[in-house]
């Protein structure tokens, strides 16, 4: 496992952490985090031989770190910027912060499966 590979690949999430609190909305961040995956799982065919998944999925953890700690850190911007989100939190059985820091991960989690997948098959139709 290559973590400083994974580490330096979750930077465009970093970015996306900050960007979609100020500047990016809801409707066009998948479209993003779809760009992101691709580049990465190109990267990673680029400079792994195996385990792609995992590395993809490793990758996607560290950007749950980045977006769930932007978002709570800077929740006051970011409901400025996300006030339909906001509100839906509200109704939530707790805080608005609270409720990123629960959802986060697991949204994380699932992006992983998805960011695995997307390396597995770069890796396989590179290797073709």
């Amino acid at each position: 496992m290559n973590y400083k590979l994974c580490f330096w690949l979750s930077m465009p999430g970093l970015f996306m952490a900050l960007a979609t609190v100020y500047f990016i909305p809801t409707s066009v961040e998948w479209i993003c985090w779809l760009a992101i995956f691709l580049f990465c799982g190109w990267m990673l065919s680029e400079k792994i031989n195996a385990g792609y998944f995992v590395h993809g999925f490793v990758i996607s953890l560290f950007n749950c770190v980045w977006v769930t700690a932007a978002h709570v850190i800077l929740f006051d911007d970011y409901a400025t910027h996300h006030s339909v989100e906001v509100e839906m939190m509200k109704s939530g059985p707790a805080s608005p912060q609270a409720m990123m820091l629960v959802t986060g991960p697991v949204i994380g989690i699932l992006s992983g499966l998805v960011q695995g997948i997307i390396a597995w098959a770069i890796s396989k139709l590179r290797r073709r």
